[in-house]
């Protein structure tokens, strides 16, 4: 089978250039309406990708047991000839021996005297009878075989039977049966049924405008590993707009307004007036955790000059005190290790004069209950503690459900998303928002301490999903 795609800027021109060099018999596969990628594809004239299709003839295959003399190729019939020859042929041969049947019957009738017709008849304008050498029978098998044959115009000496012979007689079906000039005589044929052409097939299976510019927004969320439920929502919020007649570009920034506004985010550590804000990060095991804290300890102390201290729970993995007495060295902060709750209630009243303290939680697997329930005894000492769930981007929409459902029996207030510097997609981090209405924190990008931090916003993940959904 021959396949080929064409590409014209109207959807008529494609459809011609299929016609002009597949021909009528050529099927279409798809229709598409594209635009050039990259950047500069948002402003370039889109374009229309038609796929058809077409069944070459196979070539006939030689006899390797027998010498035969060289076979000029015929000419390739079109379908409707293919159809005269497998529909009509069999029916030709029918007329050719009901004509050698009547010719036999008229050199009979012509050694008889023929019969003279009613003198009525003709006074009333009717045809003659037909002559009484016919057997009844006979004559009636005649008419309808002759009504029902139609000739292939293929055979020698036969012509296809255009004209109708329906309300004729039979001396007026076999005059053209045996002579086929005669039909020129007979009422106007009736007309053929046109071929359906290229475009009318594609009519039918085509599908709306809107619901095309809909399925590209929704390839588009797939593409950013965004969640089927999360797909049916943003798509249903701008397919009202779509009915209206809005273009692919209008529906993506309505869109993109629609899901900025259903993302929640906390903003920036706000300082009390009255105590320390304490802030404790936990989550699962390699997310940066640590670094995370170091970022926003360097962030508040050395750019907004606000006094921090650091208590460190971490002392299960090999490293993690000395990593972050480094940071507190190199910031010059207080650190504070406390193995316990009454350690921690300790580390937190010698700080009670601080503005914000951090608290850095050793990680925890979602399958490890009885770690989890004992963070969550340190935890529920102290009053006043927000605490934040650290999460990698690069975790799937799944492993960050389960996550949650674990961590979730800690009192959970805000979310951190680390390593969106290593994330390919950020469809985990919609789902999550959509899916579990936990407000959204800071954004980490990197390990650089402390530039690679930022205060998560809406509109900063619109960004990343939409523009990475349209590279």
């Amino acid at each position: 089978m021959l396949v080929k795609t064409f590409q014209a800027g109207e959807m008529s021109e494609a459809l011609r250039m299929v016609k002009a060099e597949m021909g009528l018999d050529a099927m279409i596969l798809s229709s598409k309406k594209e635009r050039k990628k990259g950047i500069f594809g948002f402003f370039s004239k889109p374009y229309y990708e038609v796929t058809a299709a077409l069944d070459p003839r196979p070539a006939p295959k030689a006899n390797p047991y027998r010498e035969e003399a060289p076979v000029v190729p015929e000419r390739e019939l079109s379908t409707r000839e293919e159809f005269q020859n497998s529909m009509l042929g069999p029916l030709a041969r029918e007329v050719r021996e009901l004509k050698q049947r009547i010719e036999a019957l008229s050199r009979k009738e012509a050694q008889q005297p023929a019969q003279p017709a009613p003198q009525a008849a003709e006074a009333q304008g009717e045809a003659p009878a037909a002559p009484r050498t016919f057997g009844k029978e006979e004559l009636e098998e005649i008419k309808q075989l002759l009504y029902n044959a139609v000739s292939g115009g293929k055979e020698k000496g036969a012509k296809p039977v255009t004209f109708p012979l329906a309300g004729m007689n039979l001396e007026q079906v076999v005059k053209s049966a045996v002579q086929p000039e005669a039909a020129a005589e007979a009422p106007a044929p009736v007309e053929e049924r046109p071929r359906p052409t290229l475009e009318l097939v594609r009519e039918r299976v085509s599908v709306s405008e809107e619901d095309e510019l809909l399925q590209r927004l929704a390839e588009e969320l797939r593409g950013e590993d965004v969640g089927p439920a999360a797909v049916q929502r943003l798509t249903e919020s701008v397919r009202g707009a779509a009915e209206e007649g809005a273009s692919l570009e209008e529906l993506r920034g309505l869109m993109a307004d629609n899901l900025a506004g259903m993302v929640k985010c906390s903003g920036s550590l706000r300082i009390k007036k009255n105590g320390p804000r304490i802030v404790a990060v936990v989550g699962p095991t390699g997310v940066g955790k640590t670094t995370t804290i170091a970022k926003i300890a360097a962030m508040y102390a050395l750019n907004r000059r606000v006094s921090v201290a650091m208590v460190t729970m971490d002392n299960f993995r090999v490293g993690a005190v000395e990593q972050l007495k480094t940071y507190a060295k190199i910031m010059d902060l207080p650190l504070e290790v406390a193995g316990n709750s009454q350690e921690l209630s300790k580390a937190l009243a010698r700080h009670s004069d601080k503005d914000l303290i951090l608290i850095d939680t050793a990680g925890r697997s979602p399958k490890d209950a009885d770690r989890l329930d004992e963070l969550k005894g340190y935890l529920e000492t102290q009053t006043g503690i927000d605490v934040y769930l650290c999460l990698s981007a690069t975790t799937r929409s799944r492993e960050i459900d389960e996550i949650i459902a674990t961590f979730g029996t800690l009192p959970l207030t805000k979310l951190l998303f680390t390593k969106l510097d290593e994330s390919r997609t950020f469809g985990s981090i919609v789902d999550t928002c959509l899916k579990h209405k936990i407000p959204l924190s800071y954004f980490s990008t990197g390990q650089k301490v402390p530039e690679d931090i930022e205060v998560a916003t809406s509109r900063k993940l619109v960004a990343m999903v939409v523009q990475e959904s349209n590279r």
